[in-house]
Order: C-alpha cells, then sequence, then structure tokens
C-alpha cells in the first residue's frame, strides 16, 4: 500500500491525508507532516523539523528520535 501511495503522489501528484500512529512509516511517507494530540496541532513542516519539536518528541516519539 506504501508503494502505492507513494506511486501515485509522484506520478499523478494526488495528496493524501493519511492519519496514522507508526511514526516510522509517517516520517519515511509524508511531507509536511501536521501531528495533533487532544485534537490540537503540535507542529507542522517537513520530517527533519517535526523530529526535533519538543512538542511532539514529549507526545509521541519519546527518545525514539532524540
Amino acid at each position: 500500500l506504501v508503494d502505492f501511495i507513494e506511486r501515485l503522489c509522484h506520478e499523478r501528484g494526488i495528496t493524501f491525508l493519511i492519519i496514522e500512529h507508526d511514526m516510522d512509516l509517517v516520517m519515511s511517507l509524508c511531507n509536511p507532516i501536521i501531528v495533533m494530540s487532544e485534537g490540537r496541532k503540535l507542529t507542522e513542516g517537513p520530517p527533519e523539523e517535526v523530529k526535533r519539536d519538543p512538542w511532539v518528541l514529549e507526545a509521541y516519539l519519546g527518545g525514539q528520535y532524540r
């Protein structure tokens, strides 16, 4: 499914809204990323910025990406 989504994005310019808690998948597939927690937007940006955002680290990523 991931390969199919990537192909549609690159070949046809189709945009997808992906709601996912698998952060490895999100970081590899999505750009930009919008991170929400409890109905509020914590941050928005490219994966490299999102990985370093202190609010995201606390809410979702824990020590995995520090």
